[in-house]
Parts: structure tokens; C-alpha cells; sequence
């Protein structure tokens, strides 16, 4: 294994740095790039695979170099085999590339070692990541057609009100007629949006630009941001479900590998994306250190709902708290997987008349002076 390791470390002649196992002289760019979530999903089975096979983690991990392509997670591997080779246990291992695995993902394989249960946290944390990507996939997917629609929508209504109607403006014009309020509204809007094209097109992106920025920040104002989700109608359900999911499942999985309920809440607190759940975790968090239970505390933050609490307090009598959040999880989970569904299935016909009653108005409002000019040109 040495000889192995020397050899896949040269000096690069560039930098004068010796270069991580597996890489070649031309290797820096390999570190460089995103390593995906289905690869790193794979990679997880394929190491709990091995070590329950009987395979020891260095051999386990040079085999999986050994067989990735020529890339960041290659290097990544790299990197593992050369810690762990030295005697560093896999956990601190990967914790030193938390772009790649999250500090859930370190905590839980540092819990299996500590429990000799390795491969079993390791299949766990690969159905973990898997059901998040499959949620997400599904949303996304779910949207694609919606925001497909809208986007057609807007351009082909931006062509027209630059392009079109401008026409019909000066045909009305050498006509001298009165117009409806509907058409004058619609030359106006269409005047103004050819002259401040820049206002029109530009605020919007600017606004969302600035939007982002904040969000990325701004703590305050992604924390109100996180919050105004919450309530909205539709939208905050949706989200106020899929967040207890991920809680209980995250907060479970932790618990179900051996990690105390401290240091998993601290886990579930930074994995979080959600200012509000954040400071209600963190709530929780604190009010456990100082000797309480879980339930109270949770009932507490207004983010779960009574039945979640009642069933976490059973869980916490009887010592089963990770099989009672895994419940909760899974309950949650469909429920959100059933409401998304329904909800996009509502979008699409909405959009379309939405769509249908755009075009609608603006061939009223263009039409109506031309019959005007028709009904003139036919008594005339």
C-alpha cells in the first residue's frame, strides 16, 4: 500500500508541491469542480458494501480510487486513502472536505466507528441521501413544466406589447377615433414599456438580483424572508411539513447511530437551510442542555404540530425516540409528496387559463376599436 501511495503522490513541477494519491502531474484541475450528490449517494454503498464484506477501510477506499475516473472525486479519494492510510480515522478523514460530505454525513460514520457499526451507517446515511434527492428531484421536476409555461408566456406578451401593438397604435391614430379604456390602457402600457424598456426588463432583475444578495447575507433578512414562506397560503404548509420531515428524519437518523441528542440537535441546526428552524432547533438545543426533555421544548417553537410532539414524548417514555422521528419522518414525507402532487396537478390547467385570459384581453382590447373602424367604413 505504501509503494502504492508513493507512487500515485509526484511532485508537480509547476508548483513544486507534492500532489495528492491518484493525481497525475496535470492534476490540479481535477480538484477543482463539484462533486455530485449521486456520487457521493454511490460511493456510500459501495464503501458500506465492502466493509461489511470484511474488506478493511484503506483497502476498501483504494479500490474505489482505484475504479473513479480522473476527476474531484477521485481526488477526494485520493485524499481519504492517504489520511486513513496514516492512521487518521475516516471520519476526521472526511471531514476535512466538508464541500463533499457534510458534517451529518462525518457525524454519523464517526458514530459508526465508535459503535463498530460502520457499514450499517453507511447504508443508512446512503438511504438518507438518496430520499433527499429524490424529494428534491420531484419538486424540481414538478416545476419544469409550470415555469416552461410561464416563461413562453412572458416572452411571446413582450413580443407582441413591443412589436405588435405599436402597429395597431398608429393605425388607430390616422383613424382619429375615441378608444375603449381596455385599448388606451394597453397602448399605454405598451408605449411605456417600448420607451423605459431598460425599467421594464431591468428592475425586475436588478430586484431579484439584490433579493439574492440579501438572502446570502443578510441573517435578519433571510430570517423574515423564512418566515413570510411560512405563512404564505399553499406554499407554507407545504414547506412547514417538509421541514418537520427533514428534522425528525435528519434528527433519527443521528440518534438511531449512536449520537447524543446534544451534539445531533447541533448537527440538525447547522444542516439546516431554514433561519426559522434554525433558531427553533437551537431553542430546543438549549433548553435540553439545561436537563430538560424533547418534547416540551419542540411543542414550544410553534414549528410542530401536537401530534408530532405527542409521539416524540412517547418516544422519549419508551426509548424508541429514533423509531417514533423515523415515523414522523416517513408520515410527513408522503403527506408532502401527496400535496406537492396535487398542487402541481392544480398549477398547470391555472397557468394555462391565466395564459388563455391574457391573450384573451389583449385581442378584446385590439379588436374593439377595429370594429369601430369597420361599422364607420361600412356607413360611410
Amino acid at each position: 500500500m505504501a509503494k502504492r501511495i508513493q507512487r500515485s503522490a509526484p511532485k508537480s513541477a509547476a508548483n513544486g508541491a507534492a500532489a495528492a494519491p491518484g493525481e497525475t502531474q496535470a492534476a490540479p484541475r481535477s480538484r477543482r469542480g463539484r462533486v455530485s450528490a449521486q456520487a457521493v449517494t454511490d460511493f456510500t454503498l459501495q464503501l458500506a458494501t465492502l466493509t461489511e464484506a470484511g474488506i478493511p477501510i484503506a483497502k476498501a477506499l483504494a479500490i474505489l480510487e482505484g475504479q473513479a475516473r480522473p476527476g474531484p472525486l477521485k481526488y477526494v479519494l485520493g485524499a481519504l486513502l492517504e489520511d486513513v492510510s496514516s492512521g487518521t480515522p475516516l471520519s476526521e478523514a472526511m471531514a476535512k472536505h466538508e464541500k463533499v460530505f457534510s458534517r451529518l454525513y462525518s457525524s454519523m460514520v464517526r458514530a459508526g466507528e465508535a459503535g463498530g457499526v460502520l457499514d450499517a451507517v453507511l447504508t443508512r446515511q446512503a438511504e438518507y441521501m438518496d430520499k433527499v434527492r429524490e424529494v428534491r428531484a420531484k419538486i424540481i421536476g414538478a416545476m419544469v413544466y409550470p415555469l416552461v409555461i410561464v416563461c413562453v408566456a412572458v416572452a411571446v406578451v413582450a413580443a407582441v406589447v413591443m412589436f405588435i401593438i405599436p402597429r395597431f397604435d398608429e393605425i388607430f391614430r390616422s383613424f382619429h377615433i375615441s378608444l375603449p379604456g381596455v385599448t388606451q390602457f394597453l397602448l399605454d402600457t405598451s408605449t411605456f414599456t417600448v420607451k423605459y424598456w431598460y425599467l421594464v426588463f431591468g428592475l425586475p432583475i436588478v430586484l431579484i438580483v439584490t433579493h439574492f444578495v440579501l438572502l446570502k447575507r443578510v441573517q435578519r433578512y433571510r430570517y423574515r424572508v423564512h418566515q413570510l414562506l411560512l405563512k404564505l397560503p399553499g406554499i407554507g404548509p407545504i414547506l412547514s411539513r417538509s421541514l418537520v420531515a427533514s428534522f425528525a428524519r435528519t434528527f433519527g437518523t443521528l440518534i438511531q447511530a449512536g449520537v447524543p441528542h446534544l451534539d445531533a440537535l447541533g448537527i440538525v441546526r447547522d444542516a439546516t437551510r431554514n433561519e426559522v428552524l434554525m433558531e427553533g432547533v437551537e431553542d430546543i438545543r438549549r433548553t435540553v442542555r439545561e436537563g430538560e426533555g424533547i418534547a416540551r421544548p419542540m411543542g414550544e417553537t410553534g414549528l410542530f404540530d401536537d401530534l408530532v410532539v405527542n409521539m416524540v414524548d412517547v418516544g422519549e417514555a419508551t426509548g424508541e425516540l429514533d423509531k417514533m422521528l423515523l415515523k414522523v419522518a416517513h408520515s410527513f414525507e408522503r403527506q408532502v409528496d401527496r400535496t406537492i402532487d396535487t398542487m402541481f396537478k392544480l398549477i398547470e390547467p391555472v397557468l394555462i387559463l391565466c395564459v388563455a385570459g391574457l391573450v384573451g384581453f389583449i385581442v378584446v382590447a385590439l379588436f374593439l376599436p377595429l370594429m369601430e373602424i369597420m361599422k364607420g367604413i361600412q356607413s360611410a
